[in-house]
C-alpha cells in the first residue's frame, strides 16, 4: 500500500493534483481541505495517501494533514452507502473538526448542507458514526469554545487512528488515555505506535 509521497507539486486544481516523484507523475485526488493547504507548483511536498484498487484502475486519495485521511478511512469504512468521492465532498465541506462535532451533536442540518449529501445519507452517518467517533469526538467538540491542550490533541489524532484500524472506541480512548497519564508518549504517533505495540502483545 502508498501510505505517502513525496516529491514535486507540478500541478493542483481544487479536486486533483499531481506529484512528480522520482520522474513519475502521480494523480492524487484531494479535498478542498488538503487544497487549501499545498504548496506552491514546483515545491517539495510530502502528501499521504489511501490507495483504492478497483477493477478497473488504482485510485490515489490525497491529504495533507493525518486528521484527514483519518475521516475519509473512517467514512468509507463504516457508512454504508459512502464511497471515496463522497468522503472527498465531506472534507471539502467541512473541517474535520466541525464534522466530528455536527455527529456528536447529532447535527443532521449541518451535514446535510454537504454538497451531494441529502437529510437521509446525514442521518445515516449520524447514527453510524457517533458510538465510533465517541469520546474523540467530544473532545474536539468541545474546542470550539475551548481549545484544547496540546496532549488532548494528540490524544484525539491517535484515538481517530486507532479507530480507522479497527479498534473499539472504548479501548483505544483508555489505551491512550493510559499512556498520557503514565507519561509514555506524548505525540500522536509515539501514541498509535505504543498502543498497536500494547495490544499486539496481549496487554
Amino acid at each position: 500500500m502508498i501510505t505517502f509521497l513525496d516529491g514535486k507539486l507540478v500541478s493542483a486544481l481544487p479536486t486533483q493534483a499531481i506529484i512528480d516523484v522520482g520522474g513519475v507523475g502521480y494523480e492524487v485526488f484531494i479535498p478542498l481541505s488538503s487544497y487549501d493547504k499545498l504548496p506552491p507548483a514546483g515545491q517539495a511536498i510530502r502528501i499521504l495517501t489511501h490507495l483504492a484498487v478497483r477493477e478497473d484502475a488504482h485510485v490515489l486519495y490525497g491529504f495533507m494533514t493525518p486528521s484527514e485521511r483519518d475521516l475519509f478511512r473512517l467514512l468509507v469504512n463504516n457508512v454504508s452507502g459512502i464511497g471515496p468521492k463522497l468522503a472527498l465532498a465531506v472534507l471539502s465541506g467541512m473541517s474535520v473538526t466541525s464534522f466530528k462535532a455536527a455527529v456528536v451533536n447529532s447535527d443532521v442540518a449541518a451535514i446535510s448542507k454537504i454538497s451531494g449529501l441529502g437529510k437521509k445519507t446525514a442521518e445515516r452517518i449520524v447514527l453510524e458514526l457517533k458510538d465510533k467517533l465517541g469520546v474523540a469526538a467530544a473532545w474536539e467538540a468541545a474546542s470550539a469554545a475551548h481549545a484544547p491542550t496540546p496532549e488532548q490533541e494528540q490524544a484525539n489524532e491517535a484515538v481517530l487512528a486507532l479507530i480507522a484500524l479497527g479498534y473499539k472506541q472504548i479501548d483505544a480512548h483508555k489505551a491512550v488515555r493510559d499512556l498520557q497519564e503514565k507519561g509514555e508518549a506524548k505525540s500522536a504517533e509515539e501514541l498509535v505506535k505504543l498502543v498497536l505495540k500494547r495490544m499486539a502483545a496481549g496487554r
